[in-house]
């Protein structure tokens, strides 16, 4: 039964978890909020859910460029490189990001009679996003719920695993995971360099798996 939306970028996490629940999405929603890499992720956003047969929208979001702080919205130059257990990848937080998303996807969802919303962070973007962590889910899923009449459920499926289970789990489904961009520069490949690109390597290695992306560095 199609009774959900499911929030999807075009990174690795998303696309995996678009793959896995396909049977059940009705909707997917992609966020275009000036992210320095939205020309990368966002054709493999609609790739993807071509190729599964669901109904993809792209949700313009200019005020966050203009109005919020982070390096992701400030050019390729401003993001700096690192893992994400260092200070400076803070840098990279948008404030109340996934609050913003699950909060539209919430009321498209009412207005769909949809009464489930899937979003694919990880056990790994707790150390550094506050929008990410079980605790924020957990609360902005009893929000939904108290605040729709079909009572929309928010889930986080991939909460409490790494990203190299998500890898294993895609491999398992036959995801081409050349086909997502995680990189939050938008050069020709991946950098390399930044969080993300660390955080993906680093997930490939641990799963044991052949990464097939392409990196700069």
């Amino acid at each position: 039964m199609k009774d959900s939306i499911i929030i999807v970028s075009g990174g690795l996490d998303s696309i995996t978890l678009l793959y896995e629940k396909a049977a059940t999405i009705a909707l997917a929603i992609s966020f275009d909020y000036g992210q320095n890499h939205a020309e990368k992720e966002l054709p493999f956003a609609a790739l993807h859910c071509r190729r599964l047969g669901i109904k993809h929208i792209i949700i313009p979001l200019e005020f966050m460029q203009e109005y919020f702080t982070s390096s992701l919205l400030e050019g390729s130059e401003s993001i700096p490189e690192g893992h994400y257990e260092e200070e400076n990848m803070k840098s990279t937080v948008v404030p109340f990001r996934n609050g913003i998303m699950l909060s539209i996807a919430a009321g498209i969802a009412e207005s769909h009679n949809l009464n489930r919303i899937y979003v694919a962070n990880h056990g790994g973007d707790h150390t550094i996003y506050p929008d990410c962590r079980p605790e924020f889910i957990a609360a902005m899923n009893a929000a939904t719920q108290n605040g729709t009449f079909n009572n929309t459920k928010i889930e986080a499926a991939f909460t409490h695993i790494t990203k190299a289970d998500i890898v294993r789990i895609g491999t398992q489904l036959g995801i081409n995971y050349a086909e997502t961009w995680s990189c939050y520069r938008d050069g020709v490949h991946h950098c390399g360099k930044c969080g993300t690109c660390v955080e993906r390597k680093e997930a490939f290695q641990e799963a044991g798996l052949a990464d097939p992306t392409i990196y700069e560095d």
